[in-house]
């Protein structure tokens, strides 16, 4: 198997294998163009996500500084908010839901390394996918790790570190995130 194949499977590869690398240089020239559009052109900014993501929805908004590491792995629904200084490392499928807001310094991550120096000395990686609901709202400088799932209608408290999958209609927060009580869905289950 190539590195990517190994990526794509998620088995460990080599995060500095020439496939992978072009990935990410791709997407930092496309971050710096995204950046460099005028923030107050709202039409131009969401023409230019919409073309590079693998989805950017309807009347979604993405503020500046905006990184990542792939950019078509990102798959996000409509009605967004990406507030400033959001990173979402996407070497794997990051999908997050309609109506869903992620607070400025937030960081979504797909990508882990090995606990084992011979392992970080090889560069290697181990990556996977996060999904995020519809109605989530995530508070400014948190953190979600690679292969979480979070729900539907979860509130996400600012600074949590996100560890462990999130159920529907949850607040959590907190370093490593815990539930902090149930929330109402006043939407109905339907919406």
């Amino acid at each position: 198997m190539t590195e990517l194949e190994k990526l794509e499977a998620g088995e460990p590869y080599d995060f500095l294998d020439c496939e992978v690398a072009a990935r990410k240089d791709l997407a930092i020239r496309k971050c710096a163009e995204y950046n460099a559009i005028d923030p107050l052109d709202s039409k131009a900014r969401w023409s230019y996500l919409h073309d590079w993501f693998g989805s950017f929805g309807e009347s979604s908004w993405g503020a500046s500084t905006f990184s990542c590491d792939c950019g078509k792995n990102i798959f996000m629904g409509k009605n967004l908010t990406v507030n400033f200084n959001v990173t979402i490392l996407d070497i794997r499928r990051v999908e997050i839901g309609d109506n869903t807001m992620i607070g400025p310094g937030t960081l979504i991550c797909t990508v882990n390394h090995p606990l084992s120096p011979a392992g970080r000395r090889k560069h290697q990686g181990i990556a996977k996918p996060v999904k995020i609901g519809r109605d989530v709202w995530i508070g400014g400088n948190a953190v979600i790790l690679p292969g979480v799932t979070i729900g539907n209608n979860v509130v996400v408290a600012a600074g949590a570190v996100v560890t462990k999958d999130v159920p529907d209609n949850t607040l959590v927060g907190g370093v490593p995130a815990r539930k902090i009580r149930d929330l109402v869905n006043d939407l109905g289950d339907d919406e």
